[in-house]
């Protein structure tokens, strides 16, 4: 199945898509020279996806059970749902996010409307290194991923069916240790509650009501599941001192700093941390990195 797209003025393929892929290697995705391609267990059965830029355009093509859903959902996949109309005004309120919005005025916010795969991402990212976390992701997707439809060669994201009716200390080969893991089964277990949420608070009620699942954990779902632009990842090691930063000339920031700097932007709060990112600003660093462990010996 087959579906054209019209993106918008100067619209960025590769920045609005990438944040839905894990960095170096996902078994689920894949971007490159001949487009971005997903693989998503859909209500109608598994499916991947393809956008590939044609002149002007996006070709989005779909295979397997679930292609017409997953073709329908193409350009909010896409970022092509992502309102951006009333940012600018807000963003012009500090000279900083104002020349950011300027710069990747292009880039737009993807919504997967696939709570689960993105949750399992999130709580794999718990208070842990990137590395760390990503490759906990790769091995977790490779025990429990099955071939996706398509030509691709990519892995469909684990069934929570069965991630659910799995041992915690299976995952500890994976780089989990049993409080990740545990907050995994629960989410597992009621996955489907969840991918049956209208919206990012519904979402975000059912998700923080699970223990193991505070706002950070939510807040990183529902930005990419529901492309929620106001999302900020309240708990986060960093953002809050590159908010304070940015915008304060402090050095060091607290959530409560972070979120009084980032109500002028509210509806886009979100939005403006991830053009930080994009922008490459950050906070001066202070003291040793956190380390990367393992849990495999256990």
């Amino acid at each position: 199945m087959t579906r054209r797209l019209t993106p918008p003025e100067r619209y960025a393929f590769g920045a609005s898509v990438r944040p839905l892929l894990v960095p170096k290697h996902d078994p689920c995705g894949r971007f490159g020279e001949d487009g971005f391609r997903l693989a998503m267990r859909t209500p109608q059965g598994p499916a991947s996806l393809h956008l590939a830029r044609v002149g002007g355009e996006l070709e989005a093509t779909a295979h397997g059970p679930g292609a017409e859903w997953a073709a329908d959902r193409a350009d909010a996949i896409a970022g092509l749902r992502d309102d951006v109309s009333d940012f600018p005004a807000l963003a012009a309120r500090h000279p900083l996010v104002g020349r950011l919005a300027r710069t990747f005025s292009g880039v737009r916010l993807p919504a997967t409307a696939q709570v689960f795969p993105r949750l399992l991402r999130a709580i794999l990212e718990q208070k842990v290194t990137g590395t760390e976390a990503h490759r906990s992701y790769r091995a977790v997707c490779r025990r429990f991923g099955e071939p996706a439809p398509g030509p691709a060669g990519l892995v469909l994201p684990p069934d929570p069916e069965a991630v659910a009716a799995t041992a915690y200390w299976e995952f500890h080969p994976f780089g989990v240790e049993q409080r990740r893991t545990e907050a995994l089964l629960r989410a597992a277990r009621v996955a489907a509650r969840l991918e049956r949420c209208v919206d990012a608070a519904e979402a975000t009620a059912r998700m923080t009501a699970l223990p193991g699942i505070g706002p950070w954990t939510a807040a990183e779902t529902v930005r990419f599941v529901f492309g929620d632009a106001d999302a900020v990842s309240v708990g986060d090691f960093h953002i809050p001192n590159t908010v304070a930063f940015a915008l304060a000339g402090e050095a060091r920031g607290t959530d409560e700093r972070m979120l009084e700097l980032l109500e002028p932007f509210r509806g886009h709060r979100g939005r403006v941390c991830d053009l930080l990112a994009l922008g490459g600003v950050t906070a001066p660093k202070f003291g040793p990195r956190m380390p990367l462990r393992s849990f495999s010996r256990f």
